[in-house]
């Protein structure tokens, strides 16, 4: 299972997990979602406190990936298959342009 942060400019806006069957989740944090509900991070993920559960990676996200040789070089230089959809959000979109980054979530027994 691999998850991400997700922050909208400096503020912690949820976690995006890719569970081990292949599903993906995205989840507000409850702070967020009491101080910046109005500050979605796409119009097709109001913030909630529920959770948006997708068996593909969701539409806002895959656009964060690079494309075409971009992409070429992306997957060449860290070793990822251009199918690991997860794994290339989290090696190029640390830095993305935009008010939207993803970071890698460490949990604490893989530290």
């Amino acid at each position: 299972m691999r998850k991400a942060y997700i922050f909208y400019k400096e503020f912690l806006a949820g976690v995006l997990t890719e569970t081990d069957d292949g599903d993906y989740i995205f989840t507000y944090e409850a702070d967020y979602v009491s101080n910046h509900q109005e500050q979605f991070i796409t119009f097709t993920m109001p913030v909630t406190k529920g959770s948006y559960v997708s068996n593909r990676l969701f539409p806002f996200f895959e656009g964060l990936i690079p494309e075409g040789w971009l992409l070429e070089i992306a997957s060449k230089n860290w070793k990822i298959n251009p199918n690991d959809r997860m794994g290339l959000l989290l090696a190029c979109c640390q830095n993305c342009i935009g008010a939207v980054s993803v970071v890698l979530k460490v949990e604490a027994d893989e530290e």
